[in-house]
């Protein structure tokens, strides 16, 4: 038999390539979430479902953590740059952007981020 069947995780990673008996078998345990099918019929593609216990795929956003500035309208229609307050500092004030606890931390990073004038 020919394996002309793509198996897709729920996340849409392939697996494997399965034939018609296998896909059967699939089919009647219940693991079938989505079958893609060509316009005469034949059975393309499967994506199974999510299981309980499984490792949920990772995503982009995963590794770009918080982002801690953001853009700001004016209003006079410019934009600029925003800093985010740190440590759930809901406060508005941007001349207290990092609470005493983080204050050093934030320090640092900003002045490790300057550059020396030439």
């Amino acid at each position: 038999m020919e394996r002309n069947i793509a198996v897709y995780s729920s996340d849409g990673d392939l697996l494997q390539w399965v034939d018609e008996k296998r896909f059967r078998r699939l089919a009647e345990y219940g693991r079938i979430a989505r079958v893609t099918k060509t316009r005469t019929g034949r059975i393309k593609r499967v994506t199974l479902h999510h299981v309980a216990g499984e490792a949920k795929a990772s995503l982009l956003s995963d590794y770009n953590g918080t982002n801690y500035c953001f853009r700001q309208h004016l209003d006079d229609g410019h934009r600029c740059f925003r800093l985010r307050a740190l440590g759930g500092n809901r406060n508005d004030d941007e001349h207290y952007l990092a609470p005493e606890e983080v204050r050093p931390i934030f320090m640092r990073v900003v002045l490790d981020c300057m550059t020396p004038a030439a």
